[in-house]
Parts: structure tokens; C-alpha cells; sequence
């Protein structure tokens, strides 16, 4: 699924990154855990999280993940922009709670399949 697909999926805004909309995902991962993120994530996967603070962007960079979509109306600060900026990482966010974000793009097509496994 390619981002800007994501995006209309999720009603997101997005905040880095509006030059790749055309990258392609191909799971979806849910978690506040970054420590789960970075023990079970492949690679080309959305992250969706409700955790905003500057790990998610170092968890990000280093499992080599390129898009991030903030749940619940969460906004990263600029901090976080700035260096998901200079890193090439989307950043996205929904007023949707996880569960619901999920769901949606489960039900699109996406999977969690790879992610997990």
C-alpha cells in the first residue's frame, strides 16, 4: 500500500516526508513498546504509535523504518520533526485511537504479516 493511500485511509496530516507518498508499505505495526518495535519489525512497515517523544524517531531510524503515524491526535514536537526530517521518515498523524488504525488499514488490505512472523 503506498503512503498516500495510508493517508486517506487514516485522515492523517502530514507533518515530514510529503515528497514520498508514493513509497510503498507493506505491514503495519501498533505499539508503544519501542522495544517490542525493534525486536519483531521488518522491513517496509508503518509504524503506528502513541508514544511521542524522540526515541520513536531513533527507534525508527535505527530498524530502518520510513513512515511513523502518531494515534490518538498525538503530535511530535519540532525536535522530533526536525530529525525524522534530516532521517527521510514520514510523519503523519490521526485523531484515531491505535485499535481503530489498525483496523482500518487491516481491513484495506494491510497486515501485520512479516512484522511478527
Amino acid at each position: 500500500m503506498k503512503i498516500f493511500e495510508v493517508v486517506k485511509i487514516l485522515k492523517a496530516d502530514v507533518l515530514t516526508g510529503t515528497e514520498n507518498m508514493e513509497m510503498e508499505v507493506f505491514s503495519v505495526c501498533g505499539s508503544d513498546l519501542m522495544s517490542d518495535v525493534m525486536a519483531y519489525v521488518k522491513e517496509n512497515v508503518l509504524l503506528l504509535t502513541g508514544l511521542a517523544n524522540i526515541q520513536v524517531i531513533r527507534t525508527a531510524e535505527m530498524m530502518d523504518i520510513k513512515a511513523i503515524a502518531f494515534v490518538r491526535g498525538k503530535k511530535p514536537d519540532q525536535a522530533m520533526l526536525e530529525l525524522a526530517g534530516e532521517k527521510g521518515i514520514i510523519v503523519m498523524t490521526t485523531r484515531d485511537p491505535m485499535f481503530i488504525s489498525c483496523g482500518k488499514l487491516y481491513s484495506a488490505g494491510i497486515t501485520g504479516r512479516g512484522v511478527w512472523d
